[in-house]
């Protein structure tokens, strides 16, 4: 059986990401294993319409803060040869439709498809985030709170990342797959 999710029931509004509790990774091949790394400057906004499928949402990450857990690593991704963080310091995401996720099998939370553009190195791409909605509730502090789960794949090389190095046979360094992954709690500000 195949479900659609239904209207996802949160408070129209505007709602401010909380970037001490929500996380952006990411993931790609390197060598012979994958790399992770992360991000630990970013904010944004979800405003949640009256009717949730016309909702809208803002993001933008700063690149400066990336952190794969290797410093000299980290450096090197910063540089003019992959994300050219002195002409572009940041990545920004706007959101340009929400529908409900088809799923092939019964979803534990509501799933949603998020379309919208995401901005790398100064080129625009259409992205999809497939959004799991974990519900609302209020926090030890009276906000009220939202808890979503999203993931997107793309290529590096669409946003003009082309940096590798040969390895022996046909194989590189690095893959052209990264793989995005979001923890995002979002606080009411105002409705």
């Amino acid at each position: 059986m195949i479900e659609t999710a239904a209207d996802p029931g949160l408070t129209a509004g505007i709602w401010t990401i909380d970037p001490a509790h929500s996380e952006i990774t990411f993931s790609v091949r390197h060598l012979m294993t994958t790399v992770r790394g992360s991000f630990a400057e970013f904010g944004g906004s979800i405003e949640i319409a009256d009717d949730p499928f016309l909702s809208t949402a803002t993001a933008e990450i700063a690149i400066e803060s990336i952190d794969t857990r290797n410093a000299e690593r980290d450096a090197h991704i910063r540089s003019s040869e992959i994300m050219d963080v002195a002409n572009h310091p940041a990545m920004t995401f706007t959101a340009t439709g929400v529908a409900p996720a088809r799923t092939g099998r019964r979803a534990r939370h509501p799933r949603y498809g998020v379309d919208g553009d995401l901005t790398i190195r100064g080129v625009t791409r259409p992205v999809n985030l497939i959004t799991e909605f974990h519900g609302t509730g209020v926090d030890p502090w009276g906000g009220l709170r939202a808890g979503f789960t999203a993931s997107t794949r793309i290529l590096r090389s669409d946003f003009g990342i082309q940096f590798n190095v040969p390895l022996q046979g046909d194989r590189l360094v690095l893959g052209d797959d990264i793989e995005i992954g979001l923890e995002i709690q979002a606080v009411l500000a105002e409705s």
